[in-house]
């Protein structure tokens, strides 16, 4: 069922990123910039505004939601909770369900680089691989012991990846399931799993404390994050390739090198778990979205962490997403419901 703004994307003027302290490493809480709103712009249960955080429509699920992912054309939606929802993005119609993992239970989502197909991880313990147009043509991948947290395309569309909670992240041929390597570097289970732009590395978030950044090629490691004092729930790279955003369970997003996981930034503005990051598609701004248990999704700048913008949910949100022209953002969560906005 989809509560809908007839007025869903509306011409929008981008508000200027508030500037703060710059640092190599700096924290920032809610004094100074924690929990900052632009004037005229709206809330989730506020009226639409011509500003960051106008609420297109709501797409409500059966379930809470665990992840969602843009088509990359930016025209449909899919979200992952007890089955998987795909819509419309610009009107939240025209939406089917995948029922494949049955009930079970689906924690991550994503399309496969030519928007032809949609992998989906459940806690089944299968990765499933499935038509994005109607939900035929299911294939199962089955080499994972415990259920599927994360799950990535490689950027080429030819591997996924998939984390698993079995402490493995394994990553297999798109077109029949053949197993190419498995990582082991955690020991704890995996939560999240994020392929670089490039398709040279993958990073890995995981319940060890720890974020790693490994060759796609063969596993070996490149570098491994500490700054986390919980465990890690999601890894987010910059469109550059050159750093990468975290969250964690330590009510913190950070934003740390690929390279060699030195820390860059210490986000602080959250004050409950953090669940989700998501990097802005746009090289010419260093922004990231974060999801968290504090009922807010918040937009800072990861240049010098100011916070931009923080859109209020009525539930811990455990997923956002952007859009691909970078405009648009899908927020959901234990509120049962995926939230379109403005995001810039």
């Amino acid at each position: 069922m989809v509560t809908r703004d007839e007025s869903a994307w509306p011409a929008i003027s981008r508000r200027t990123a508030l500037k703060g302290l710059v640092g190599v490493t700096l924290t920032v809480g809610v004094i100074g910039c924690g929990k900052l709103r632009p004037s005229g712009t709206s809330a989730a249960q506020g009226t639409p505004s011509s500003e960051v955080g106008t609420l297109f429509y709501t797409h409500k699920e059966a379930g809470a939601v665990f992840g969602v992912a843009w088509s990359p054309d930016g025209t449909r939606i899919a979200s992952a909770s007890q089955d998987v929802s795909v819509w419309d993005a610009t009107t939240g119609s025209n939406a089917f369900t995948y029922m494949g993992h049955h009930g079970a239970g689906v924690n991550a989502v994503a399309w496969s680089p030519d928007g032809t197909r949609i992998a989906s991880a459940g806690n089944d313990n299968t990765v499933q691989l499935w038509k994005a147009t109607d939900g035929s043509s299911p294939f199962s991948y089955t080499g994972h012991s415990k259920p599927v947290k994360g799950v990535a395309w490689s950027p080429d569309g030819t591997m996924v990846a998939s984390a698993s909670v079995d402490g493995t992240v394994q990553v297999w041929k798109a077109t029949d399931g053949s197993l190419v390597l498995k990582f082991t570097g955690h020991s704890a289970g995996v939560n999240s799993v994020a392929w670089s732009p490039d398709g040279t590395m993958v990073a890995s978030a995981s319940d060890d404390k720890t974020a790693q950044v490994w060759k796609a090629a063969d596993g070996s490691p490149v570098s491994t994050y500490k700054g986390h004092t919980s465990a890690v729930y999601s890894v987010a790279w910059s469109l550059d390739g050159t750093l990468l955003a975290s969250g964690s369970d330590d009510n913190t997003a950070q934003v740390w090198k690929a390279a060699d996981g030195s820390k860059v930034y210490l986000y602080g503005g959250h004050s409950g778990t953090v669940h989700c990051v998501a990097w802005l598609p746009d090289k010419s701004r260093h922004r990231v979205a974060s999801a968290s248990d504090d009922l807010t999704v918040q937009i800072w700048d990861a240049a010098d962490v100011t916070n931009a913008f923080t859109y209020d949910a009525t539930k811990p949100v455990l997923t956002v997403a952007w859009s691909s022209d970078a405009k648009h953002i899908a927020s959901g969560g234990q509120d049962k419901a995926v939230s379109v906005w403005q995001g810039a």
